[in-house]
């Protein structure tokens, strides 16, 4: 008998009737299974409705001619001349524009090719990010991010007429959230030997910020945002101003406040929140 195969189930045909014989063969040698098949966008959905929404929101805007465009910017873009009381321009909306547009700026963009920068940014570092938080969870998180970068700007140009528009926020702090968890033991750029399954448990933000990867991370993160946002054109922003400091609002929000939205890990469901 060869070594490494299973051992043949009747030495003789005689011996064995026909039934118990083709029995037993197939339960020596099972037919192998298929391996499972994998999808072919393996994006979650989460991140596949933003993106979707806000493909949609950029189309219909393609159609529309430059006085709807601007009525549509005057409603929902971030202006933070809304917020100084010595202005004497009227935007429409109200008050409840005031509140509104802290989140609305993020679902619209200048162009094409703006969106799509930001599209392929959210996909490597929302798809991660949705997995852990969940749809809930990860909405909100979406949303404080975008106010986050909208009171950054707010404070950096007080009574700015020039609207301002873009995810960049929030995929900014997108890239913050998956710095939590991504170096940590068990996370996708951890140490293989430690991983506990899908979601393990994120170090706290003082630990975290010990590890030199997240240190060079963040270093090389502001210092590119800074570069890009004072001396470098990005491409797709049709010589309009990059607004870094609303990426920088979104990043750090991120950073702070990834403990609130992630869900405590399955392998300790009783563990308490650690910021």
């Amino acid at each position: 008998m060869t070594q490494g195969h299973a051992a043949f189930p009747c030495p003789t045909l005689a011996r064995c009737p026909l039934r118990a014989y083709v029995r037993a063969v197939q339960e020596a040698f099972p037919p192998r299974r298929p391996p499972a098949r994998q999808p072919a966008f393996n994006v979650p959905g989460p991140v596949l409705a933003l993106g979707a929404a806000l493909a949609v929101i950029e189309l219909v805007r393609s159609f529309l001619g430059d006085g709807a465009n601007l009525d549509i910017l005057a409603l929902f873009a971030f202006i933070p001349a809304r917020y100084d009381a010595a202005s004497q321009i009227v935007l429409p909306g109200g008050l409840a524009a005031d509140l509104w547009t802290f989140v609305t700026y993020a679902l619209l963009h200048g162009n094409w090719v703006h969106l799509i920068v930001n599209l392929v940014w959210l996909l490597a570092f929302g798809s991660p990010v949705a997995r852990r938080f969940g749809p809930v969870r990860f909405a909100l998180f979406c949303a404080a991010t975008a106010i986050a970068g909208a009171l950054a700007h707010l404070l950096a140009y007080p009574g700015a007429l020039v609207p301002m528009i873009g995810a960049s926020a929030v995929v900014s702090g997108a890239m913050a959230a998956a710095v939590r968890f991504a170096f940590s033991p068990g996370g996708a750029l951890g140490p293989a030997s430690d991983r506990r399954g899908r979601h393990p448990p994120a170090v706290p933000l003082l630990t975290a910020l010990r590890e030199p990867r997240v240190l060079v991370f963040i270093g090389v993160w502001v210092g590119l945002n800074i570069l890009f946002g004072v001396a470098v054109e990005v491409p797709g922003s049709s010589d309009a101003e990059i607004a870094w400091q609303a990426h920088m609002g979104g990043f750090f929000a991120g950073l702070l406040l990834f403990s609130f939205f992630d869900p405590p890990p399955r392998n300790r469901p009783h563990a308490a929140a650690e910021f």
